[in-house]
């Protein structure tokens, strides 16, 4: 899975940094070919489909990934899954909600608000019920079975501008394209013949 990604990534962050797109995260699984893009002041629908159109035809071009698949392209929303250290490190000062893998010290499930984060791992100043502030834990990636950012209305701390503007814009349901590949299967809510012509459909 990780070669496939490898051979993926060469082709779309090309094309996410012409259109002034942050390649935020990519991943492949169950069949579909997820790429997250994100950039300051939120990703509107119109460049959503853009980048969907560009990167299927490049995928179709290069064929870097057998069988069927399904190309998804949308923005990572306010409550955004973190995945690696530049995820982590992007989102410092946001609250954030993890749960830790079964061999790690402490509580499985952590949330607070972020303080750092760097290559290793990140810390976490976790809240306890009722508001209150436990001490600050350390965590490495290692450690993390999964985690996301947490958005409260009024609550969430904005570090800057770009954030604040990426607040209100990214208020609504994130912007998501799909289309399927050449070769790929059709979409349930595709009109028949669109594995000859692939289509999109944003949601």
């Amino acid at each position: 899975m990780s070669t496939l990604i490898e051979r993926v990534r060469p082709i779309v962050a090309p094309i996410c940094a012409d259109l002034g797109l942050d390649l935020y995260d990519l991943e492949l699984a169950s069949g579909t070919v997820r790429v997250t893009v994100d950039r300051d002041g939120g990703v509107d629908l119109e460049a959503i489909a853009l980048a969907t159109r560009l990167i299927s035809r490049e995928l179709d071009h290069t064929d870097p990934i057998p069988g069927k698949y399904t190309l998804e392209v949308s923005s990572p929303g306010l409550e955004r899954n973190l995945r690696t250290a530049d995820h982590f490190q992007r989102v410092i000062g946001w609250k954030v909600q993890v749960r830790t893998m079964p061999t790690a010290d402490g509580e499985r499930r952590v949330r607070g608000v972020l303080l750092a984060a760097d290559a290793e791992g990140f810390t976490v100043r976790p809240e306890l019920d009722g508001g209150a502030e436990a001490p600050e834990r350390r965590l490495v990636y290692t450690d993390v079975e999964r985690a996301k950012t947490l958005f409260e209305w009024g609550g969430q701390p904005k570090p800057g501008a770009a954030q604040r503007d990426r607040a209100r814009t990214m208020s609504a349901p994130s912007p998501t394209a799909k289309t399927t590949s050449a070769r790929g299967r059709v979409d349930s809510n595709a009109a028949p013949g669109a594995d000859d012509d692939p289509k999109e459909e944003a949601t």
